[in-house]
């Protein structure tokens, strides 16, 4: 019971430890933007505030953009090429 609790509590510290804090700024048209927080830049738009199942915790409001599909790109496999050591990448020792 004390190991599911302290994983809940650091599964929800990490949620606010990825925002970001945006300043506040005016706008060429003379309009001031007040400063705001949004969900730290990742690449995946399924994991910001704005997206359906999601919500900003500062606002509480809930996202409304529709999810869109987000696949990892593996991690390329790179020859080693054995017993040539003129074709290694990356200073490997082949």
């Amino acid at each position: 019971m004390k190991y599911a609790l302290l994983i809940a509590l650091l599964l929800s510290n990490t949620a606010f430890a990825r925002d970001v804090a945006v300043r506040g700024y005016t706008r060429s048209d003379g309009t001031y933007v007040q400063p705001s927080h949004r969900s730290a830049p990742d690449g995946n738009p399924n994991n910001n505030y704005g997206t359906q199942g999601n919500y900003n915790p500062y606002t509480g409001q809930a996202g409304t953009a529709q999810p869109q599909p987000y696949y990892v790109q593996p991690a390329p496999i790179y020859p080693t090429n054995r017993g040539n050591s003129s074709t290694c990448l990356y200073g490997q020792r082949c």
